[in-house]
């Protein structure tokens, strides 16, 4: 067939399904821009490169559906970077679409010039630059299955000189593959191991929620009555109202869970790469059992046995290797010790929700006031717990959410709970601060009908409040937006007190700033929050005003208490060696 190299494009796009594409308007790729509208791809316009490439996550993860970045080479293009890193380590199949400079000027230090694929080689799943005109449909069409089959970003590299050329080209096929269900004797040898558990212990990955896998985790952890623990930042990966949820692993998470994994004989983790900061020690616990044995599942087998030993490994779709295990189970698995296993999940659930609900304050290390001086200096401001508390209050039950870096984000850890799968966006472990707010503007956009709700301290939300700009916008949706004020980079002003002797560098933010007044100067609802009482009724009016496509922004002022520091195992006190000294400093010599 006949046809332009942008008209190729934009058919291969169309014959996929994706309809959103997300970046800043750019010269380099226009020939295909100009065919959006018609071909029914809506370009979501931001303000910087790389809120759009959270956005595009936040849309992916929460729909499933692949979206597409796309920006001016060069600098829209180096914009991408951090986004596309993140989408990689959460497991987003994402389309990346990078024009490059010219063939015929490349390698002449000419404008907007910079070796692209270079750039993303460790950031995506799979790259591939387009070599002549006529490959345009090729190339981009096994880009964009790669994507799926990698669950990771892709990324077509293609010079802008090859746009606006007439080629004959065969528009390709789509070649979809069965996923991989796990080899049979691994499965066997994995129900045995369970068969055969006293203290089984699923842990629910993001490979559950990936794969549509968690009625057949509840399955199997029923058959079993195995208590299950979300990996780090998956709460949404098993129902938290199920009997035998246990909550989230990882920092400020669940301690019954922490409890439950440290009894375990036999560990089924699924759909997870066991990442070290879900496995760190937490409330003094070191609860990872040592000599249980480990049964990790995952799809990508570079990822087993990567962080912990494995007695069995198999790697596979988490559905389909938890129903061929369920299939393989003895007649008497998960008998041995039933009873005082359910009792105790109920026991040690109940335990840490009581504990959870009672817990207002953070505590100071020894040798350390901070907490206690902030509590005393600011007594009419709220604590974040007591925030957390408020916000599950007001947060309707089907909404979607988004959190972000940050220690009063982290202290939520333990909070939310879902019904079900693509409820819950936390940044993943590339941690990039300014997650949570276009994440939840992607979300909303997928999910025009769910309330969503997105969640920044006041340090990462600057990052990202540039697009404050941009979503009041004709057909932007509606969404609520939470910023925790307490002036403070808070968690590297923990690490400070712990380990600096409480010198604060670069830790302090504007006190005269007020986002709520931001937000009423573009144009959408501004409000402060200072109560608890005031914090509820100002996300569920928010929700409710979503539904007329009304934005709100919420600052909730807390005081500066400072949860437990992200890595007490990677930092450690200093000491003076040779000693520093101001009067050392030079004068540069400018000649």
């Amino acid at each position: 067939m006949r046809m332009t190299t942008e008209e190729a494009f934009v058919k291969v796009l169309q014959r996929h399904g994706i309809a959103h594409a997300f970046g800043i308007i750019g010269s380099a790729f226009m020939p295909v821009s100009d065919l959006f509208e018609r071909a029914g791809i809506r370009f979501w316009d931001v303000a910087h490169e790389g809120n759009g490439g959270i956005m595009c996550d936040g849309y992916t993860r929460t729909t499933g559906a692949i979206g597409m970045l796309i920006a001016q080479n060069g600098p829209g293009v180096t914009n991408f970077v951090t986004a596309v890193k993140t989408a990689y380590w959460n497991h987003t199949p994402m389309l990346l679409v990078t024009p490059q400079a010219a063939n015929k000027t490349i390698g002449q230090g000419g404008f907007q010039e910079v070796e692209q694929m270079a750039l993303f080689r460790d950031m995506v799943g799979y790259q591939e630059e387009v070599r002549d005109p006529s490959r345009v449909a090729e190339v981009l069409n096994r880009v964009i299955q790669r994507a799926k089959r990698l669950s990771a970003p892709a990324q077509i590299n293609i010079p802008r000189d090859f746009f606006t050329h007439v080629v004959d080209i065969e528009l390709p096929a789509i070649v979809e593959f069965e996923r991989p269900a796990g080899g049979a004797e691994a499965i066997a040898e994995a129900a045995r191991l369970l068969s055969e558990a006293k203290f089984p212990v699923i842990l629910s990955g993001a490979g559950v929620v990936l794969g549509g896998a968690i009625a057949d985790v509840a399955a199997l952890a029923e058959r079993l009555d195995a208590p299950v623990a979300n990996n780090y930042q998956h709460n949404d990966s098993f129902p938290g109202g199920h009997r035998l949820a246990a909550g989230p692993l990882g920092y400020n998470g669940s301690k019954a869970a922490m409890e439950l994994v440290a009894k375990a004989d036999v560990v089924l983790a699924l759909g997870t790469r066991l990442n070290p900061f879900s496995t760190l020690p937490c409330y003094g616990l070191d609860y990872w059992p040592k000599a249980a044995k480990l049964i990790q599942v995952d799809v990508n087998p570079d990822r087993i046995g990567l962080t912990k030993p494995v007695a069995v490994g198999i790697c596979g779709d988490a559905k389909l290797v938890a129903r061929a295990i369920l299939t393989k189970l003895t007649a008497t698995a998960g008998d041995a010790g039933r009873e005082e296993r359910v009792a105790l999940v109920h026991a040690l659930k109940s335990r840490w929700l009581q504990t959870l609900s009672s817990l207002d304050h953070e505590d100071d290390d020894p040798g350390t006031t901070w907490n206690d001086d902030a509590r005393q200096r600011d007594a009419d401001r709220m604590s974040p717990r007591q925030a957390w508390r408020a916000i599950q209050a007001g947060l309707p039950r089907d909404a979607i959410i988004s959190s972000d870096i940050g220690n009063n984000c982290a202290i939520g850890n333990a909070y939310p709970s879902f019904a079900e799968g693509r409820k819950y966006l936390a940044p993943g472990l590339f941690g990039p601060c300014g997650y949570g707010f276009p994440a939840i503007v992607g979300a909303k956009i997928g999910n025009p009908e769910t309330p969503c709700v997105g969640f920044a301290g006041d340090g990462a939300f600057g990052i990202s409040m540039n697009e404050m700009s941009s979503i009041g916008r004709a057909g932007w949706p509606g969404v609520t937006i939470v910023v925790f004020r307490n002036y403070q980079w808070g968690a590297e002003k923990r690490n400070s007190i712990l380990w600096y002797d409480d010198n604060f560098v670069g830790t302090e933010l504007n006190p005269n700033l007020s986002y709520a007044k931001v937000a009423e100067a573009c144009g959408f609802v501004g409000v402060v929050a200072t109560t608890p009482t005031a914090l509820t009724e100002a996300i569920r009016k928010s929700c409710e005003d979503q539904k007329r496509g009304v934005t709100t922004f919420i600052e909730a002022v807390l005081n500066q208490e400072l949860g437990e520091p992200f890595r007490r195992d990677a930092m450690k006190k200093p000491v003076v060696v040779a000693g520093v000294d101001r009067a050392d400093m030079r004068t540069q010599n400018l000649n």
